[in-house]
Parts: C-alpha cells; sequence; structure tokens
C-alpha cells in the first residue's frame, strides 16, 4: 500500500511549495506557501461570514459601515471618515452607503457647520439589524475562528507585524 497522496489528495499550497523549490525559486517558496495561504483563509472566512449576511441581505462591507456607525456617539459619521476607517477607496464607500439608503439602513445627511460634508446616519431598522448580525457573526464565526486562543493571539500578533509592514498603524 503506498503512502504517497494521489494527486487529487494533495495539498495545493504544499504542492505549489514543492514545484516553486523544484523550479529554482527556493528563496521564494516559503513566502509564496505563506501568501497563498492567508489568501485561502481570508476565502474560507468570507464564505462563512457570508453564510452569516446573506440571509440578512448584508455584505462584510456594509456591515462593517453599521458597525461603525453604531460606534460613532451621534450614530453618523462623515463619508470620508468611514472610507478612512474602512481603509476602502471612497468610491466602496458611495456604493455601500446607496445600498444601505436604499434597505432603508442609513440617511445621508449634510453636516450643519459645513454643507460640502456628507454624513452617513444609522436609521433604526440599520441598528436593529446590525445587532442580529453581530450576534450571528460572534457566535458563528468570531467565537470559533478555527484555531485555539493561544494560536489565535499568536497569528493576530504574526498578522500586525505584516500589516505594520506594509504601512497600517498598528498599536
Amino acid at each position: 500500500m503506498s503512502t504517497t497522496p494521489a494527486p487529487d489528495d494533495r495539498d495545493p499550497i504544499r504542492e505549489a511549495h514543492r514545484q516553486w523549490v523544484d523550479h529554482g525559486w527556493g528563496d521564494a517558496a516559503d513566502g509564496m506557501a505563506m501568501v497563498t495561504s492567508v489568501v485561502r483563509v481570508q476565502q474560507l472566512l468570507m464564505e462563512r461570514i457570508d453564510a452569516v449576511l446573506r440571509p440578512l441581505d448584508l455584505t462584510f462591507a456594509r456591515y462593517e459601515i453599521l458597525r461603525l456607525l453604531t460606534f460613532s456617539r451621534a450614530g453618523a459619521m462623515p463619508m470620508t471618515r468611514l472610507g478612512s476607517l474602512l481603509q476602502v477607496h471612497p468610491t466602496s464607500v458611495t456604493s455601500a452607503v446607496d445600498r444601505l439608503e436604499r434597505q432603508g439602513y442609513v440617511d445621508r445627511v449634510r453636516a450643519d457647520d459645513d454643507r460640502r460634508v456628507v454624513r452617513a446616519s444609522i436609521t433604526p431598522a440599520g441598528r436593529e439589524v446590525v445587532e442580529v448580525a453581530t450576534g450571528r457573526l460572534n457566535t458563528d464565526v468570531f467565537e470559533q475562528p478555527g484555531i485555539d486562543q493561544p494560536d489565535l493571539a499568536a497569528l493576530t500578533a504574526l498578522l500586525d507585524r505584516l500589516r505594520s509592514r506594509g504601512g497600517d498603524q498598528v498599536q
């Protein structure tokens, strides 16, 4: 009986690592495997997140906007500030807020002190749906991320180092 896994049973990332080494790119093989693994884990986590949010007709981006708005004292925030906190392009924020507005979860309000500033303001329906979504995400994803607590803290610290080296403010 052979102990070598059939080609379809091999981990594709380990196989790619082997191929990188075999093709003379050994210095890059570990980094390629790490990057590919992080991308794959992101896909797996997004599948879990989407499964929780889809029945609520939310995406993670729209959920994050609603959650940020509830964290603000006024329940409202300038659109530019939302983009900055979420680290996304202003067009992405505009698109997400458009959808949230159509859903009745957010209103756009002009600032009294500067009419050029547009704030996204969470509605009572938005507060209700974000609380339901947070409860489900906590239970189904965040409380059970797939690794134990000590490994979770260590992985987060490693990812913080990567983010910091990429220019994020990590403190």
